[in-house]
This record gives C-alpha cells, structure tokens and sequence, in this order.
C-alpha cells in the first residue's frame, strides 16, 4: 500500500510535468505550518531559475492543475511562491479504510529482506544485571522488533562476556573455599558432577570477593591469572567449571532480561569464537596483515583521510594471549561463516567508538567480511539520575537493575491503588505492565546517542510525553470499543467516514501517517522516531476524543465510522508499542 505523501507527491508530478516543468521539482513535505496547510511544494522556487520564470507563475500554474484532482481540498500559490494543499476529507476517509483491510495497517514488508545480526546485552557472566544493562537491552530489542516489521530476518546475540579474568577469579576463589572439588584435581579422570557447587547467590557473592582480594593480594592475583591462562588453554576441570558458571548465570539471565521483554535468538559468549581464533590469527600473519610491534601482534588500520589518529587493531598481547578485540574479530568470523549476514549491529556505549572503529577496520581490510557486508555503530548515551550523574543508588552504589524496575514497579503500585478501582493482584500485575512503558519509553523516547535524565516521577507520570500516557490513552480507546460492543452494535464493515470536525481530521491524518513510518524509523536505527508519531497520535486522539461525542452519536452511520476511525488507531498503537517492546493492559 503506497505511503499517503507518495500518492500527493505523484499528483504534484503529474502537475508539474503537465505544465511543462521537470517533475523532480514535485517534492513534497508535511507543512512546516499546519495552521496554514497540511502539505507544501517549494519547487516552484527552485524551478524559477531554470525556467527564467517568476516562482508565483509557476506555483499558480502548478496549482490550477492540482485543483483538478480528487485528492485536494485545497491547492493554492503563496509568496514567494509556495504551494500550499490540503487534503481532500473523502479521500483520506477512503485511504484509512484501505489501510483497515490492508495487512500490518499498510506497512509494507520490504520486498528486499535481509539477514541482520545484531549484538546487544553484553553482560557478564556471574554478575548481576546493573542499571548500565538497560540501555543496550531495550535498544537493542527495539531495533530487532521494528527490523522483524519491516520483513527482516533479526538474530539477535546477548554476547556475554565468559571468557576474561573474572571466570580465573571465580575458580580461584571456588578452590580456596572448596579445595576438595574435583575440578581441581588435574589427575582426575572421573565425570564431574552434573550440579553446579554453587548458587547464583552464591556465584554473585564470589566474583566481588575475588575481586577485591585480587586488588589487596598480588599473589592471589597472579594465581587468577593463571587460572585464567589454563582455562583459555583446556584444562579440563576449568572447563567443566565454565559450563557450570554459565548454566547458572544464563537461566538467571534469561529471567531478568524476560522481566524486561528483552530476547534474544542466541545466548553465545566470547568463549564460542574461541575455536575460530588460531585459524584467523594465522591467516591474518600469512596474508602479511599482521606483524608484531613491542612484542604484540597488531593489524595498521588507519586511513590516509583520517583526521586524528586511529591506533593499530592489537590481535594478541605480547605473552599471546587475545583480548576482546581477537574475541570480538572471531565472533565476526563465527557469524559469517554460520549466518552470513548482510549487516551486524552492535548497540553499545557510544564511548566505544574508537575501539568499534579499529575492529570493523581490521575486519574489512583482512577479509573477515566481503566488501558488501555492513558493519553498524549504534553508540547510545548514559543514563544519569537527576544530579546529572550516572545512575546510583541511594548510598553512591551501583543500581541492580532488578532493584531499578522493584521500584518503578512500586511506584505504579501506589498510583493505581490511589485510584481504588481494582482489587491488590489486578493492580499489581497491571503496574507491572505500565511500570514497563515507563523505563522503556522513558528511555526509547531520547535520541540513543544523548545522555538522558532517568526521572521516576516523571516517567511514572500519566500525563506528557510518557509511557503510562500512551497506555492510558490505548485503554481509553478499548473502553469505548467494548461500550460499543457491549450496547449490541457492530461497526465491521462500515466505512470511516470523511472528518466531520478539525479535530477529526487531524487524528486521520496522523492515523495515515503510520504507513512507512516504522520502516523509516529502521533505516535511521531510530526508535525515538516511533515513540515521537505514538506521542503525536495519542495528543490527536485525546484531541478527538474530548471533541467529540461518540457513544452519544445519535447518527448510526457517523458513530459506527467514529469506531472504526478509534478501532484502526488502537491497532495502530498497540503495534508500535509491541515494537518498542511493551504492551497495555486492558484497563488502569
């Protein structure tokens, strides 16, 4: 189904050519002032030039021709020379009545659809989630979703970090506290145990132990990073150890990101590109990429049109041991070689840009992918309280974010309850769900790559530009369908009726804007892009709605196309929240 600015747009050319002129100069906008227009052409300006002819000659010739359509309401030249119009009322009725019976509300799948990895999540294995998760998380599900509209295949990698000096740290510690384990015992030929010798509560309490030892004691240190160095080198025991750690961890994982609903297709970590590292190691050497400087091994990547100075892209350190750079690199190889994606997104902290810049380098020039092969940056800002610092908690530490989302979760808790309308289960699991909109709108609703404000009373609030805002105009509209329904009429199959009100009008119009618009949004990476049209739409149905009287229509025919008009709206709005990765309850 064509986008409702292509069909003015190729009236706009039929105009133009008609009159004599290039129809390049048909591009047309929404108007810059609604209260004048809704749509405008300035190619009448920059014809003139061409032409050698007065831009209001040629926008009044433009708009005679226009006036002749059915499409328009209104075509008329402005000076200097614009050429302001507006919409015809029937038509655009007709036009949401296609989109009503079109598939996905006329948004078209695209007709050539990709396979796109992308890596989002990043967290480490033993760790708890922290508040500086949320963001690559809910990004990056957005971005999957509103790729998977457009008619992409997404995979997405959560990309754990299993493979460093944390999981020497947790073995070091596990066999100070449990010498007796087998993994320890490099003479054992049994079968290790199937249950892991610890907790999660347990594991989340080791890593930050070890750690600080490894800070006090230098001996422990060294002794972790040789359990380190033995892991990444087979020993059995520590392997068997690897496994258990990510068993636990992962199920702990999958639990937290659910309560985010955030997926993922792959749960793979750096130890997966493990295998992949000596074969593209020795290739990289053979092809004469790299070479060793101060006893490392590094590929040059920097360009002679670089205008600061882009270090080389280090594959193994001196003692020849890789580093998240040949991890990251072989991931790459891993993924091409399995999935061979058109495109591989990495939705990380933008402070990361250089590091990202080295290995896509080192990736393109040793051949780890074609030229053809996209390789995406989508850096994204900090999320700061409201001191303007990075999120803490009350006492200066790091936020969990399972404790982030308690209290969101409890905040809605109160509001609902205020309102004394359900019983304590209903309120609950409803806060649950508006507690939701609110960090992720809250969050999706910023440019990724700017530093945001986390502010809970007003992400919590339902008015403005909000999550709850959004959910409690869905309900609104679900409320009036089900009055409807419930009062024994039917409003399928009935038309929506050409507006009757401005007011109407306007929510038709930005109904009609949804056509293309998460598609767009994708090409850009740009989920605030939907939260900014969900917000638009959701002020001109509030606008209608307040206008308007629907369930005291007494003409039938003008209240079954009120229903319709509110019905595609709901559809409209439950869709792009469902990208964003949200839902609405059926009431608040």
């Amino acid at each position: 189904m064509k986008k409702l600015l292509e069909l003015i747009e190729e009236e706009a050319v039929l105009a133009f050519t008609g009159c004599g002129y290039d129809g390049a100069y048909a591009r047309v906008t929404a108007s810059n002032r609604p209260d004048l227009c809704e749509f405008q052409c300035n190619g009448a300006l920059a014809a003139a030039k061409q032409y050698k002819k007065a831009p209001m000659a040629i926008a009044g010739e433009i708009a005679a021709k226009l006036k002749e359509s059915p499409i328009f309401s209104l075509a008329e030249a402005v000076k200097p020379g614009f050429l302001n119009m507006k919409i015809q009322e029937s038509f655009l009725a007709d036009y949401l009545c296609q989109m009503l019976e079109a598939d996905g509300y006329g948004n078209e799948k695209t007709a050539h659809p990709k396979t796109i990895m992308i890596d989002y999540g990043g967290p480490n294995i033993a760790k708890p989630l922290h508040v500086g998760h949320l963001r690559s998380a809910v990004i990056g599900e957005s971005i999957k979703r509103m790729g998977r509209f457009a008619g992409h295949e997404m995979i997405g990698d959560v990309h754990m970090g299993d493979w460093g000096l944390q999981m020497g740290l947790i073995i070091t510690e596990l066999a100070q506290r449990k010498p007796k384990l087998p993994y320890f015992d490099e003479a054992f030929e049994g079968e290790y145990p199937k249950e892991a010798p610890f907790t999660i509560s347990e594991l989340e309490e080791i890593y930050p132990t070890a750690s600080r030892k490894s800070k006090e004691d230098e001996a422990y240190k060294e002794r972790a990073m040789q359990a380190t160095y033995e892991l990444q080198h087979g020993r059995t025991g520590y392997r068997a150890l690897l496994g258990h750690i990510l068993d636990v961890s992962v199920t702990d994982l999958k639990k937290n990101y659910e309560n985010l609903h955030v997926s993922f297709e792959l749960w793979k970590g750096e130890s997966d590109a493990q295998p992949y590292i000596p074969d593209m190691v020795q290739k990289m050497k053979d092809d004469g990429f790299a070479y060793v400087s101060d006893g490392a091994l590094v590929v040059d990547v920097k360009e002679e049109t670089d205008t600061k100075e882009i270090p080389p892209c280090m594959i193994l350190k001196s003692d020849g041991a890789s580093l998240y750079n040949t991890t990251d690199l072989a991931t790459i190889k891993e993924r091409m070689e399995t999935w061979n994606p058109a495109e591989i997104i990495y939705v990380v902290d933008k402070r990361q840009e250089l590091y990202f810049t080295q290995v896509f380098r080192c990736a393109k020039k040793t051949g780890l992918v074609s030229d053809d092969t996209k390789l995406t940056f989508l850096g994204f800002g900090t999320m700061n309280g409201r001191d303007g610092r990075p999120f803490k908690t009350r006492d200066g530490g790091v936020m969990r974010l399972s404790a982030l989302l308690s209290d969101i979760n409890e905040e809605m808790y109160r509001k609902i309850s205020d309102n004394q309308t359900m019983n304590e289960q209903e309120a609950r699991e409803t806060a649950k769900i508006v507690a939701l909109s609110a960090v992720k709108y809250g969050d999706l609703s910023n440019q990724a790559s700017k530093d945001y404000m986390f502010d809970t009373e007003r992400f919590t609030s339902f008015e403005g530009n909000t999550g709850p805002y959004l959910l409690y105009t869905i309900v609104r509209i679900k409320s009036i369908l089900k009055k409807y329904s419930q009062s024994g009429r039917q409003a399928d199959g009935k038309p929506v009726l050409a507006a009757a009100s401005e007011s109407e009008k306007a929510l038709m119009l930005e109904a009609a804007r949804f056509n293309g618009m998460i598609a767009a949004a994708f090409d850009e990476l740009a989920p605030h892009k939907v939260c900014a049209y969900l917000y638009d739409l959701a002020n001109a149905l509030n606008h209608f709605y307040h206008e308007t009287k629907i369930l005291a229509q007494e003409d039938e025919q003008r209240q079954a196309g009120y229903i319709r008009l509110l019905d595609l709206c709901r559809g409209i709005m439950e869709a792009c929240i469902d990208v964003l990765g949200f839902s609405a309850p059926e009431r608040m």
